[in-house]
């Protein structure tokens, strides 16, 4: 359940041990994060979002709609409890050992990737490497001594850091207050949409079904198990379910018993025609911005934004990524009048964010026969491939996969999960009707 790079890399990998899948989606695949993020496929990006320090900065954004991390508070309980679990991830023992978690799951992406292009995906990774680009030294050498502290992870921090004219030389779209600035070689760059549209096809061709725009109205359960999922054009037979719709597994999952802690981590883009245009993904450290060049055009992403599941997209966020950029990309705007004229394709996506950053990948609590990959955050892409092979041994085994034990279902206390009765599940006190696909 869910037509996102997640559950179509799950999908994939499934067919592939010659298993029959069936993948349904709410909306058209690819149409929800898959589809406006960055498209970085990166190892030196894996760190979760909460860090040390994080939380104090998460408090200065309310009321501010203008600053990269954007809090708005919502009075409910799932909420505040989600950000009492995140306060509590922003330790630094917490942080260390989710980032090494995750760096070391990533480290075969690459390899999983290609295993996708020999399948004649297009995925359409290229790997020119990631330059981070700065306005401050102080900002450079926190960032740089972070990421060769986890270099191990399989990617090459250079010693030294640029400055000055050599830093403006690492990309020619660099321009502005740029101060400092360095390569990460290696670092790759999809075009997101070109990239899952081809999987869907590739899983079609191989016979998979591909159901899109389908709402799922619950389980049909046997003996503890779930037996069919329904949705509005009826019941389809499974023997295994794996949840993999983003921000909206959340209310898949209730229908199995299951409060997960996960809000959606609402980001931004847009597209202009820069000139010159980067030949590299770009990260514009100080202002935590992604620059990609995509189809021809170059993607500006940016923001976390807590303010709840929703599509709303805000003006004031894309308006301050655009300003923010000027720093680094030089005035590529003049006025409000040119910005508006200059951005197509602006975007607004939820990414699936739990308390300390890691995704859920595991058995749902009392489903012996249901899976839930979700919670990927920034990192569904660059993450796809390998939670998609990990997820379909799990799946085809029965085993949990060595590399999953820092990703279950059930480290945070309070999780709540009952073992489904017999007949169906639907309606009732559930929120409905639950949907599939971010």
């Amino acid at each position: 359940m869910g037509g996102g790079a997640i559950g179509l890399c799950t999908a994939f990998h499934l067919r592939r041990l010659g298993v029959p899948v069936h993948v349904v989606d709410r909306g058209p695949v690819g149409g929800g994060s898959s589809w406006g993020n960055a498209g970085w496929v990166c190892l030196s990006h894996s760190a979760p979002v909460p860090a040390p320090g994080v939380i104090w900065y998460a408090a200065r954004s309310i009321g501010r709609p203008d600053s990269p991390l954007y809090l708005r508070l919502q009075p409910t309980p799932a909420f505040l409890r989600w950000l009492v679990l995140f306060q509590r991830s922003c330790a630094r023992t917490v942080f260390d050992r989710g980032y090494a978690a995750v760096a070391e799951f990533a480290q075969a992406t690459f390899e999983r990737f290609a295993e996708l292009a020999d399948a004649d995906v297009v995925t359409t990774l290229t790997r020119p490497g990631l330059v981070h680009a700065y306005s401050s030294m102080a900002e450079a050498r926190r960032t740089h001594g972070i990421q060769r502290a986890m270099a191990w992870a399989g990617y090459d921090v250079p010693g030294e850091i640029l400055t000055g004219k050599e830093a403006m030389a690492l990309d020619p779209a660099l321009g502005g207050k740029v101060e400092a600035g360095y390569l990460v070689p290696g670092e790759g760059v999809v075009n997101p949409t070109a990239f899952v549209a081809s999987l869907a096809d590739r899983l079609r061709h191989d016979g998979v079904g591909v159901t899109e725009h389908e709402a799922v109205r619950g389980f049909r359960i046997r003996d503890g198990r779930i037996a069919a999922l329904r949705t509005t054009s009826g019941d389809i037979e499974c023997s295994s379910v794996v949840v993999a719709a983003g921000a909206w597994s959340v209310d898949l999952l209730r229908w199995l018993g299951v409060r997960l802690p996960l809000q959606a981590g609402k980001g931004y883009s847009f597209s202009i025609d820069l000139d010159p245009a980067p030949e590299h993904p770009l990260y514009l450290g100080d202002k935590h911005i992604a620059v990609s060049p995509i189809g021809g055009a170059t993607r500006i992403a940016g923001t976390m934004e807590l303010s709840g599941n929703n599509r709303r997209l805000d003006w004031r966020r894309v308006v301050a990524i655009a300003h923010a950029s000027r720093d680094y990309l030089g005035h590529w705007y003049d006025s409000a009048d040119d910005l508006m004229a200059l951005i197509h394709d602006p975007w607004v996506g939820g990414r699936p964010m739990m308390p300390d950053g890691l995704p859920v990948l595991d058995r749902v609590p009392g489903s012996p026969n249901a899976y839930v990959a979700t919670g990927h955050g920034m990192l569904g892409i660059t993450l796809a491939p390998v939670t998609g092979k990990a997820m379909a041994d799990y799946v085809v085994t029965g085993r949990r996969p060595a590399e999953l034990a820092a990703f279950r279902a059930d480290r945070f206390r309070g999780l709540l999960a009952h073992r489904p009765g017999g007949g169906v599940t639907s309606g009732g006190r559930a929120p409905g009707p639950a949907s599939c696909g971010p």
